[in-house]
């Protein structure tokens, strides 16, 4: 099979643990801002399709060229190989961004670019009209930054945190791609207790609960690949096999998320439900600072509001620090809290073993993240 340079897009800061999904999947990789580089052919393509949870999308990188110009750009493009990927009645939309480039018009470098493909598909094709561009779709991305054009093309289609499993979501959803760089992070295992006391529309417990049973995030949806004419179906077979395979789901897991709103617990009941996962994971109604329990050594990773709405930055501020009380009767416990406060240690009461940089969308926020003491089970 073809070898190709591939690159899986992913959130600022969540770099490093793409390209450890990459890496366990048995491929070398190179990391820059929000993108990991690695060589692989069709099944690479499928595989990372189906079982990166973090990466936002899979691409194959076609070129790489400078681009001062517009004549460059459109030279360079036409150059390229397009009848290797594209199919005559392909349809092929042009998307495209421009940083710190003397090509800074995005729609002008757009239709350079759709207009050097059309023409080296009408020459190789022999073709005098207008492409009809009928069939199968390839999504094509021209970036330019600091005049370096990469042109790729879109494995994905949707978004890869588009897992399938979620049917209505609450007013500020947590990406799925986040959700579960959050549980990943947490170093959780399936034999420890796993508790969301935001949970939402139970998005980290529903993670929590694929990563516990080994269940691939995509397997449950279709790419836009598969439509591709030189793709074999026989490629996504093997590798939607190959998943099934893996999966463990009779591993046993103590999973439990809680959110104030009744109307949120609903809504995760619903979509663990659609997940496959209705009577593994416990979605309960009470407030965070009523958590109890007579489990050791588990992991609360959640979300809490941020108050950004007037009035309800001093409410969030004393759950917190009511939260921050509770935990104390639980020295074996590990939170892993993602917000925007900048004060949350002075509220916690406790300063964090560790705080990691993440964006919530365009939402800068810290990791705080609380260790656990090891308890004499673990040791």
């Amino acid at each position: 099979m073809t070898k190709y340079q591939l690159v899986a897009t992913s959130a600022m800061g969540l770099e490093s643990i793409v390209a450890e999904e990459v890496k366990s999947l048995g491929y070398e990789t190179k990391v820059e801002n929000g993108k990991v580089y690695f060589e692989g052919d069709e099944t690479a393509i499928a595989r990372c399709n189906l079982w990166l949870r973090v990466a936002d999308r899979v691409k194959i990188v076609v070129a790489q060229f400078p681009a001062n110009t517009f004549d460059q750009l459109f030279e360079s493009t036409k150059k390229i190989e397009w009848e290797r990927f594209l199919p005559v009645d392909a349809a092929f939309p042009v998307s495209g961004k421009s940083v710190k480039s003397k090509l800074f018009s995005v729609p002008d470098c757009q239709a350079i670019v759709k207009k050097a493909i059309v023409e080296r598909m009408k020459s190789h094709y022999k073709r005098l009209g207008f492409l009809d561009e009928s069939g199968a779709t390839y999504k094509i991305e021209v970036s330019i930054l600091k005049d370096l054009a990469t042109i790729t093309i879109d494995t994905s289609g949707a978004g890869l945190h588009k897992r399938g499993y979620r049917q209505t979501q609450g007013e500020a959803p947590l990406k799925e791609t986040l959700a579960a760089a959050l549980v990943k992070i947490s170093r959780w295992s399936p034999n420890r207790p796993f508790v969301d006391l935001f949970c939402g529309s139970g998005t980290i417990p529903l993670e929590a609960a694929m990563i516990g049973q080994n269940i691939a995030p995509g397997y449950n949806r279709e790419f836009i690949s598969e439509d591709w004419s030189w793709f074999k179906s026989k490629i996504w077979d093997d590798a939607r096999d190959e998943a099934e395979s893996l999966a463990n789901y009779d591993q046993e897991l103590e999973i439990i998320g809680s959110d104030i709103d009744h109307r949120m617990i609903s809504i995760a009941e619903a979509n663990a439900i659609e997940a496959g996962f209705g009577d593994l994971i416990k979605f309960k109604q009470m407030q965070a600072t009523d958590f109890t329990t007579r489990l050791t050594d588990g992991v609360i990773v959640s979300n809490p509001p941020y108050g950004e709405r007037i009035g309800e930055k001093e409410i969030i501020e004393r759950v917190i620090k009511d939260l921050g009380t509770v935990m104390k009767n639980y020295p074996t416990w590990s939170v892993y809290m993602l917000s925007s406060m900048e004060n949350f240690e002075e509220h916690y009461g406790k300063k964090a073993t560790k705080k990691r940089k993440l964006f919530n969308g365009f939402i800068r926020t810290d990791l705080y993240q609380f260790w656990g003491q090891k308890s004499k089970r673990e040791e």
